[in-house]
């Protein structure tokens, strides 16, 4: 008896963003993850719940999106389409002993606009058979979906890393000050803490990176002065830049301008303290494959103390 044949006319990618917004919980959020046009993703979803006869969401005006029942339903078949289908170029990577295949990969939001277009680009043009899928978030988020299997990588710090990761570090970034270039502190060799403490405080809020910088100060019996938080390291840059306070920092991208092109000025932090590490996240005790491998040392070539993709590196000739 011949079987039937059904044409599927839904593709992995609509699954992909079918998959981002269900966890999103918004298109916008989904967006700004995966780095696609809002539109792109209310057409895959309209597309596939036309194709599959069902309503996936409750739209919520001005307050995001809400899975159905059965949206929630197909939301778990849908990740595991996708798993199974990167599964078989992990399959035939193994076999053939090629790279090849879609990585997930995580990247810490203060790290993603410098380093991942240069590193991702590079692995893709190296290995014309992949396709890097990038997100971007704070460290709890990208913790939470390495545990759930839903990225394969996070490039992120040192911070919170429990028994079930595996972290490899790359480079070491101390931190630093941050001010405006009519500041006082502008042209100081270096500042300390104790000076810092009673001047007003932009904060980069963003979960366990608060908590680092807070204990900079903790470890000297310093209470920091606030004058403001954001979660948005550029919100940080351009208030200090326009005179607001200073912010404590670790990374140093390699343009000196805020987004409304006024000039910040690095000025090295007094004294010997913790930096944060930059390196690579994965499962442990997990067996990787050749793809996940591969990119990891690719990784380790492109990120160290001397080189970093899209900032300057601490011990870079150019930072003397």
């Amino acid at each position: 008896m011949m079987g039937v044949v059904v044409g599927i006319r839904y593709t992995l990618r609509q699954l992909d963003y079918f998959i981002a917004a269900g966890e999103a919980g918004s298109i916008r959020h989904a967006s700004e993850l995966l780095s696609i046009s809002q539109p792109s993703i209310s057409t895959a979803i309209s597309h596939l719940e036309q194709e599959l006869g069902v309503q996936l969401f409750v739209r919520h005006h001005a307050q995001g999106l809400s899975l159905t029942h059965a949206g929630r339903e197909l939301l778990v078949e849908a990740r595991r389409i996708v798993q199974m289908a990167e599964a078989l170029y992990t399959t035939a990577s193994e076999a053939t002993e090629q790279v090849r295949g879609q990585l997930s990969i995580g990247s810490m939001v203060t790290l993603a606009p410098m380093i991942m277009p240069a590193l991702a680009h590079g692995f893709m043009s190296h290995y014309p058979m992949t396709e890097i899928r990038q997100l971007e978030a704070d460290q709890e988020w990208l913790l939470d979906r390495l545990r759930r299997a839903q990225i394969d990588l996070a490039i992120t710090y040192d911070l919170q890393v429990m028994d079930d990761m595996e972290f490899s570090p790359l480079a070491s970034l101390p931190p630093h000050v941050l001010v405006s270039e009519d500041h006082p502190f502008a042209t100081r060799a270096e500042i300390s803490l104790a000076e810092l403490a009673p001047e007003p405080l932009i904060l980069l809020d963003l979960p366990l990176s608060r908590e680092y910088f807070f204990a900079l100060f903790l470890k000297e019996g310093l209470e920091p002065k606030i004058y403001t938080r954001s979660a948005h390291q550029e919100v940080v840059r351009t208030m200090v830049a326009n005179g607001y306070g200073y912010t404590l920092a670790n990374v140093r991208p390699r343009s000196d301008r805020a987004l409304d092109g006024r000039r910040v000025v690095t000025v090295p932090l007094a004294g010997d303290h913790r930096p944060m590490v930059i390196g690579t996240m994965t499962l442990a005790r997990v067996r990787k494959p050749r793809l996940l491998e591969a990119f990891e040392e690719h990784c380790r070539i492109h990120i160290s103390n001397r080189s970093i993709p899209g900032m300057f590196a601490p011990d870079a000739s150019s930072d003397s």
